[in-house]
């Protein structure tokens, strides 16, 4: 049922069923229950050559079709995909995914730091403050989307017996990546959150609509800690191929 309102973002349909499902394709692929779904640039395609992992499909977007590797991980299939940057892009292919069989996703990528966070230190977001527009097509507004207890369980396990140092964070997740004004960061770091993405509210809705598990696993890159001087620093790059190890060890655990 479509719950009205003045403004349309505010208007949930909580009906799972679309006039236009994920896999209305109807492709002949069944995609194994666990994914690393991650925001690593070519890292993925890197390791699925290296691993010389089978490619079983494609996302078809209109910017550019995005593989679907499955690779053996201590036995088991476990599905590899790059996600695309942005709320909306992320939660079409991840809801994809989800159609053609997955339903236990580990995601990973970088984040901006608020507050005085060295960088390519791991995070896991606990909370995420509804900034984009995506996650309302997916759960009813609220002002912030949960991520799943199961999931960030299994992180802090994997993390903890890896003896890798991490923080539980709030994160603002927004779709505005050159409407991040001094204000408006001022404004969520009084609020608790302590970095800035675009994905994390929509990917956890999209989740939570599909009844599947989801979390994330977000490691530092630039910073706007300091308010009159932006840091791009390295965008994280010397933690990529350590967060895609540590995905893989996560999503075997899920």
């Amino acid at each position: 049922m479509i719950h009205q309102h003045e403004f349309p973002i505010l208007e949930f349909d909580d009906n799972p069923l679309a006039v236009i499902m994920p896999n209305h394709e109807g492709l002949n692929i069944q995609l194994p229950k666990k994914c690393v779904f991650a925001f690593l640039e070519d890292e993925i395609e890197c390791y699925a050559k290296k691993v010389e992992a089978k490619r079983v499909g494609e996302f078809v977007s209109a910017t550019k079709n995005y593989p679907v590797f499955v690779i053996n991980y201590k036995g088991e299939p476990i599905c590899l995909a790059q996600a695309p940057v942005g709320a909306a892009a992320a939660a079409q292919f991840l809801d994809w995914l989800i159609g053609y069989g997955v339903s236990k996703i580990i995601s990973t990528g970088t984040c901006g730091s608020l507050i005085d966070i060295e960088e390519n230190a791991f995070l896991i977001p606990t909370r995420a403050l509804r900034d984009e527009g995506t996650s309302y097509h997916y759960a009813a507004p609220s002002r912030y989307m949960d991520v799943n207890p199961k999931a960030i369980r299994t992180i802090i396990k994997v993390l903890q017996d890896k003896e890798i140092p991490f923080q539980r964070v709030m994160t603002w997740s927004t779709d505005g990546f050159y409407r991040e004004t001094i204000s408006k960061v001022k404004y969520r770091i009084k609020e608790g959150c302590a970095v800035v993405e675009m994905e994390c509210a929509a990917l956890a809705a999209v989740a939570q609509l599909r009844k599947v598990l989801w979390g994330e696993l977000l490691f530092t890159a630039d910073s706007l800690a300091e308010l009159d001087h932006y840091d791009s620093r390295n965008w994280g790059v010397k933690a990529f191929e350590q967060a895609l190890k540590i995905c893989l060890e996560i999503a075997s655990e899920m």
